[in-house]
């Protein structure tokens, strides 16, 4: 099985290395894989370069993007900067986070699934983070969602759902889009991989509002869109998220910001969200 894996790099010259480390050393090796500096300011290029020069399947390329903080699209165009440079002879394809520790048997375990199950569209462990000297879980997303900075496709199903969209709420879209197609999504508990940046140890109101907006765009109507922000909200700590998120949506929806799936799709989602919903109380 032929894995791809492109890794996005924004200013990551203190972990890239430790997260390409990690890679070179798996049990099942990549055949692939593109790094892409995409305009740092720090020695991330020069640290990347130093792994490649060392291994024959890493490539690092430079992607001279814009320095505004757009979360969603900035990460998503720099991912197909690296993904148009690989051919299409792969099975699976990653976009990882460039400050990630991954276990030897990562590549090795996702694999299995996939040649297990010939349904499993999109498979992935979990980030875990150091508190106390300790590795724990981050709990930030439910059991049955793979992080963003953690993505593995079948090559059929990354097709199948079309381009990932360059917006907030991505890594939302694409499992729900790839569910839409009748693909799997498979997470496993004991993949624990240790985030070394995690996500949400600064909270910005910029980027609680991009998340409501992400809410509308996807179809989850109102209702929907208040269960979860309260839900991100309380996984946050953070009452204020919430205003945040639902001022993002009504904004959006006020100004019918273009929708990220189709009504056909919505609908599959708006469905989904509340059989999750219900099943938990039942």
């Amino acid at each position: 099985m032929k894995i791809y894996i492109v890794i996005p790099a924004h200013n990551e010259a203190r972990f890239i290395g430790q997260t390409l480390n990690s890679l070179s050393r798996q049990s099942l090796k990549p055949d692939k894989l593109v790094v892409v500096d995409d305009g740092s300011t720090d020695e991330t290029f020069a640290a990347a370069e130093e792994y490649a020069q060392k291994h024959s399947f890493i490539q690092v390329i430079k992607n001279h993007s814009s320095t505004e903080h757009a979360p969603g699209s900035k990460v998503i165009n720099a991912f197909y900067k690296g993904y148009y440079q690989l051919d299409d002879d792969f099975d699976v394809i990653c976009k990882f986070d460039a400050d990630l520790i991954f276990p030897e048997n990562y590549l090795e375990s996702i694999a299995a699934y996939f040649e297990k199950d010939p349904q499993a569209g999109m498979v992935g462990g979990f980030c875990s983070v150091q508190r106390k000297n300790k590795w724990t879980p981050e709990n930030l997303t439910g059991k049955d969602h793979i992080r963003g900075a953690l993505k593995a496709y079948r090559k059929h199903c990354f097709i199948q759902i079309g381009e990932l969209k360059p917006a907030m709420g991505w890594d939302t879209a694409d499992e729900l889009l790839a569910r839409f197609h009748g693909w799997k999504v498979i997470t496993d508990e004991r993949l624990l991989v240790k985030h070394l940046r995690p996500t949400g140890m600064n909270y910005f109101e910029h980027s609680g509002r991009k998340q409501g907006e992400a809410f509308y765009r996807l179809r989850y109507g109102t209702l929907l869109s208040l269960i979860a922000s309260a839900k991100l909200a309380a996984m946050k700590a953070n009452p204020f998220a919430f205003l945040h998120y639902m001022a993002g949506y009504f904004k959006a929806k006020n100004k019918k910001r273009p929708f990220l799936v189709s009504e056909e799709e919505g609908r599959f989602i708006r469905k989904l969200r509340w059989a999750n919903i219900r099943k938990k109380f039942a």
